[in-house]
């Protein structure tokens, strides 16, 4: 397991906010933090449990795309849990 930087959560917030556009961006993924990668799976953290299932089901091979680029490895799944099981 690999925890992410500052730097690469804010690389990912980055580009994903470029794509989704920043109406999108404050509204879905405020408070997101990508945390760890182990394997091809990224795990990030969402303030709520809506807001993770809704990142989660909408935005995974965005993030996925995205996250691979970043972190030069491949990332296949993305899982978005809510803040409170951290």
């Amino acid at each position: 397991m690999m925890k992410l930087t500052r730097i690469q959560d804010h690389a990912i917030h980055a580009l994903t906010a470029g794509i989704v556009g920043a109406e999108t961006f404050d509204r879905v993924f405020a408070g997101i933090r990508f945390d760890e990668i182990e394997g091809t799976m990224l795990y990030a953290f969402a303030r709520n449990e809506d807001v993770a299932s809704d990142i989660e089901d909408g935005y995974s091979p965005l993030i996925a795309a995205l996250a691979s680029r970043v972190l030069g490895k491949q990332v296949d799944v993305v899982v978005v849990m809510p803040k409170v099981l951290q």
